[in-house]
């Protein structure tokens, strides 16, 4: 096989953001999640762009999963990513996240994932863990915004991957 000139998987990936962002977008205008939709959202915490407190990027210095569901605010979006307003633990916190960033968008009310391989610019690599997807899981938020999987169970969702369109070398 020839040498992918045009990077389809590059292509694929910003394709799939682009469902991101038309579904945060829409949030965003009507200020509220259609029935009972409802988002987790992992990024890695450290990747450029991506603004949070110094206390939350001490408490996940690698990555984050937020859960965007009955309180939020002030979310706005834009072509290169979103920001959002969270409680977490009753502090609010103002949350910058490129799409870049995004490691894995579920949508539990329709079993609805994507994942993505994120590589920064400098010097990130791209994390090749099969536990990543635990935000998967049966989840427990505690009315703080960050899930947490219950007893480790993985629920039975289907996953879009971009490995099965990846050329094997």
């Amino acid at each position: 096989m020839g040498q992918d000139h045009i990077r389809y998987d590059i292509l694929a990936q910003d394709a799939l953001r682009g469902v991101i962002r038309k579904v945060l977008g829409e949030v965003a205008a009507t200020n509220s999640l259609p029935g009972d939709h409802h988002f987790f959202i992992t990024f890695l915490t450290g990747a450029p762009g991506v603004r949070l407190s110094q206390h939350l990027k001490s408490k996940y210095p690698e990555q984050m999963t937020i859960v965007i569901q009955h309180q939020f605010w002030d979310l706005k979006v834009t072509d290169a990513g979103f920001e959002i307003g969270l409680s977490f633990s009753d502090t609010p916190e103002k949350l910058v996240i490129p799409f870049n960033a995004i490691r894995g968008f579920y949508d539990p009310s329709v079993n609805f994932e994507l994942e993505f391989d994120v590589a920064a610019d400098a010097g990130m690599e791209i994390v090749e863990d099969e536990d990543v997807a635990a935000f998967v899981a049966p989840v427990e938020t505690a009315g703080d915004g960050v899930a947490k999987p219950a007893d480790g169970e993985k629920a039975g969702a289907s996953v879009v991957s971009l490995d099965a369109f990846r050329k094997k070398q």
